[in-house]
């Protein structure tokens, strides 16, 4: 019966403890413009998302009448039930949370040694 020898020779974990000990270049934050401009597309994208999930499934034009749900009824069952109607609204209203949540917390990420760098 054959042994299974080391997977790695101590030379190699050697060199690897030693690159593990040489300090990482901690990459420069993007621009203050780039984050703020981030941020309003994400919250205008939640808000928008949030907004169609949350009233589209209560209307009839877009939802009982829809030519896709027509062609398939075993779908359009069952998301013409209410509870199915509320979960969808509930992910809407979760999708605005997040971007309130988002608005609320935001916070500009400067590079370290600058004249604008606020902790």
């Amino acid at each position: 019966m054959t042994t299974q020898g080391e997977l790695f020779t101590r030379e190699t974990a050697q060199r690897s403890e030693q690159r593990n000990d040489t300090p990482r270049a901690v990459p420069e934050p993007a621009p203050v413009w780039l984050q703020r401009l981030s941020l309003i597309v994400l919250v205008l994208f939640c808000f928008y998302i949030g907004g169609l999930l949350t009233i589209l499934p209560w209307s009839p034009r877009y939802f009982d009448s829809n030519a896709w749900l027509l062609a398939h009824p075993a779908v359009a069952a069952f998301l013409g039930k209410s509870w199915m109607r509320g979960i969808l609204s509930g992910i809407g209203l979760i999708d605005i949370w997040i971007g309130v949540s988002e608005l609320l917390h935001y916070k500009d990420y400067r590079a370290h040694g600058g004249s604008d760098y606020r902790p």
